[in-house]
Order: C-alpha cells, then structure tokens, then sequence
C-alpha cells in the first residue's frame, strides 16, 4: 500500500516536473537578483494621497470629536449646530472618558490574543486552527443568544444568520480541510524559520495599537455625544470604514513584506545561503511604505471584500446540486466575482514585492500565470484565507465581547451595541495583523510553485510531492466535470431534435 502511495507521488511529481520544465530555470544564478535588484517606480500614486489625505483629516476629526467631551460637556458648542439632532440634558449619554477604557478593553484582549497566535506559532499553531474553525459558529450562536437575551433583536438576527452561514460554510468545505492544514502547517513552518518576519509583525501590531488609541478616543467621544441615535450610528460606520481601510493596509504592508522575504529564501536557497542580498527585510520595508505603498493602499480598498464574497460563492456552488436555475444564477454570480478576482485578488502582493509593479498589473499576472499553469485548480480548492479569517473572526467576537459586557454592566442600552461592535472591529484588525504573516507565506508558496516548482522541491520535497498530487487530481476533477457537463448539453440537444414542433 505504501509502496504504491509512493510510486503515485513520485509520478505525480515527475509529471509536474516535466509539464513546468520551460519556466523551471529560475532556480539558477541567472534569476537570483530578482527580487533586489531590478529598477522601482512609484505606483497608483492618487491612492496613496488619498490614504494620506484621509489619514490626516481623520486624525483631527478623531481628536475634536473626543475633547468635544473630554472631561467637559460639549466643549467646542457642537450641540448648537446639531440642535435637530441632539437629546435632552436628561438623556445625556457622559463623557468620552466613560467609554474609552472600554475600547482599550477590546484593544488590550485584540493585542494579547495577536501576540499569543505569534508566540504559539511554531508550536500550537495547527492546532488553534482547527479549534477556531469549529469553535466560531457556536460562539456565533451563543453571542446571538446573549443578544435576544438583551433585546437587541437586530444584533440577535445578525450573529444568529452568521452562526448559520459558518456552519453551511464549514461543512461545504469539510473535505478540502486536510490539505488546507497541510498547507498552512508548511507556511508556519516557513514563517517560524524566519524570527525577523516575527518582529515586523509585532513593530506593526503596536503601530495600529497607537493608532487605535486615537481612533478609540474619537469613538468614545461619539457614543457619548448627545446626537440621536441614529446620528451616532453613521458616524461610527464612516470611522468603521475609516479603521477597516487603515488596518487592512497595515496588514497588506506586513503582507508585501513577508512575501519579499520569503520569495527571496525560496529563491537563494535558504536564509543562510551566501547568496542572499544583504539586509533584506530593511529592502523590503522600504520598497512596501514608499513606492510600493500607493499600490498597498489601492489594492486594501476592495480585496478583503471581494475574497469574502467569493469564499462564500464556491461553497453554495458547490452545493447547490442539480437545480438549473438556482446554478444559471449563481454562476452568473461567480463569473462576475471571478472577473473581479482577476484585478484585485491577494497574490497580486507577491508581484508588488519581488516586481515592484502596479497593483492591477501585478494582480493580472498573478491570475494568469495561475491560470496558463494549472495551479489555480489547487489556489480555488485552499480555503487557507478562509480559516485564517475564521481565526480573526473569533479574535475579534472575543475583543467585542469582553467590552460589550463590560458596557452593559454600566448601561443597558444601545451603547452595549455600539462599544461592542465598534471593540469587535478593533479585536479583528489587532488578529489580522498576526494572522497576515501565515497568510503571506501561502501565497508566496503558491506564486514560487507557478512560477518554478523545483524552488518548492528545494525547500520541502515532500510537500512539493504533495502538491503536485494534489493538482493532478484537481485537473482531473476539473476534467471529468468538464465532460459530464459537455454530455449533459449534447443529450439536451439530442432531445430537443427529436421532439416534434
């Protein structure tokens, strides 16, 4: 039985060898300088000013929305101009110093939870991931519980439908779970031998922490203004939008700086190789906060979004078995996501960081070189960045969770929901950026494994076995639907010519 495993992992190996040899010359001394020493040019430049831009406003709009009720009422005389908006001095919600040791609840629990995942990494890691995937849909349920139980109906019916979409989710992706693992366990592996990916992680972390700091105690200032509810409600959505955007370009930065450096170890051979270029992480983290950061700041707008609808598409895709119309709408639905992917997908990072191109192009090259050597059959089977977010996810509920319950025992009031939900966002971002390491180094794997398949061989034989296994039965599976579909037509068609009109 072993004998014959092996002899089918070999063929499949030697089948990825020989079907990958014209772009397998990498691996020489001809393609080493690479990632170091081809020219840089500023990129998606307008982006980049608008980050700053916004930054910067956000900054003083943060700042005069917590002293507007910081030790005082209404300092700056705002309640005059928002007199159609403001409750009675009765109902007056306090100060900005009320609510924002709250938040520094949820950032405190966010940043310890992110600091745990990294120190646990090289041990425990496989393990807080499997946990995560199954332990989120029945945290899920019981916050929808906790929810009703406070007659918060809206937030009741919000987590109760995510607990329902998690567990559907899960269980549309059951069997691609063991090589999911197999190839998160690999890309811990790479992340853990390397200690200064580790440390930029945590440089970032307490970057966005400061950040959060100031973001915290604006927040803080809006839900204990005296504007309606409602008022209060879209301002913490504009500087939830605001926080998402910030954290997802602090993630997508570490992310372009991981890349860089694990491309470079892939390449040269190892991280001890003489060939490696000097200082490498500093090249990296130049290129990722000057020209490469415009593209950065493009690509974080629409990524995360897109990712999360397309996860969410394959899984009822997958499912949906023979109904024709509910499958016409939703591959409509998939071909339209898919066209999407093409420009904006996570891979595109990996071509900012050894090409130093533009987000779109980098993005477009990215999906078609997956795509003109098969490995796009393995990327749509990972469901890596769907587990990672689970983790980030569970990170965030808990942040959430610990300040909301410390709100209502305050107040039991729709102040719960607004610290709550605003802390569960602080929770994930905090997550995220530990998360973003793991994640890094998988799409790094899979860029090197499209581009020269013997740098993975180099690195880890046996998980270059694996994976070329793996795509050979992907592009099998692919096929054989491919013709069950093609006979399905013809018989159709067949019918139809011989129905008389």
């Amino acid at each position: 039985m072993n004998d014959s495993h092996s002899s089918s992992s070999d063929s499949a190996s030697m089948a990825a060898i020989d079907q990958n040899v014209g772009r397998s010359r990498r691996s020489g001394s001809g393609d080493q300088t690479l990632a170091t020493d081809i020219p840089r040019h500023w990129h998606d430049i307008f982006w980049l000013g608008v980050f700053l831009f916004h930054l910067m406003g956000l900054a003083l709009a943060l700042a005069v929305l917590g002293l507007n009720r910081f030790k005082k009422s209404d300092r700056f005389n705002f309640d005059r101009y928002t007199s159609n908006m403001t409750v009675t001095v009765e109902n007056s919600h306090g100060l900005t110093e009320d609510y924002w040791p709250m938040y520094g609840l949820g950032g405190g629990v966010g940043t310890l939870l992110g600091w745990a995942w990294l120190l646990l990494l090289g041990s425990q890691a496989n393990h807080m991931m499997k946990i995560s995937v199954h332990i989120l849909t029945t945290y899920l349920a019981v916050v929808s519980v906790l929810c009703f139980w406070s007659e918060q109906i809206f937030w009741g019916v919000t987590f109760a439908t995510g607990a329902a979409l998690q567990f559907l989710y899960v269980i549309s992706v059951i069997d691609r779970l063991p090589f999911t693992m197999l190839v998160l366990q690999k890309a811990v592996k790479m992340v853990w031998s390397l200690p200064e990916v580790m440390r930029v992680s945590y440089a970032f972390m307490l970057v966005m922490l400061l950040w959060m700091g100031l973001w915290s105690f604006g927040a803080a200032g809006v839900v204990a203004s005296n504007i309606n509810l409602n008022g209060r409600w879209w301002l913490l959505v504009v500087l939830s939008l605001s926080l998402f955007w910030t954290g997802a370009v602090l993630c997508n930065t570490v992310h372009v700086i991981v890349s860089g450096m694990v491309f470079l170890v892939l390449i040269h051979g190892g991280r001890e190789a003489a060939s490696m270029p000097a200082n490498p992480l500093m090249k990296s983290l130049r290129y990722s906060v000057t020209k490469s950061f415009g593209s950065i700041c493009y690509g974080s707008l629409f990524t995360a979004a897109i990712r999360t609808l397309r996860w969410e598409i394959r899984g009822l895709r997958s499912k949906i078995g023979k109904n024709e119309c509910l499958l016409c709408c939703v591959d409509f639905l998939f071909h339209l996501v898919e066209t999407l992917v093409r420009f904006f997908n996570k891979y595109a990072y990996v071509q900012i960081a050894v090409h130093g191109k533009s987000f779109n192009r980098s993005a477009r090259d990215a999906w078609e070189l997956f795509q003109s050597t098969g490995v796009e059959a393995l990327v749509a089977y990972d469901c890596s960045g769907a587990v990672l977010l689970m983790v980030t996810l569970l990170g965030g509920l808990i942040s959430g969770t610990c300040s909301g319950v410390w709100t209502h025992v305050k107040w039991n009031d729709d102040r719960v929901t607004m610290v709550g939900s605003t802390a569960m966002l602080m929770g994930m971002v905090l997550v995220g950026l530990a998360m973003v390491a793991v994640e890094s180094a998988v799409t790094s794997i899979y860029i090197c494994y499209a581009e020269d398949p013997l740098l993975i061989h180099r690195w880890d034989a046996e998980f270059f076995n694996q994976l070329s296994e793996a795509l050979h039965q992907r592009l099998q599976h692919r096929s054989s639907r491919a013709r069950e579909v093609l006979t399905h037509n013809r018989f159709n068609a067949g019918i139809q010519e011989t129905v008389p009109v």
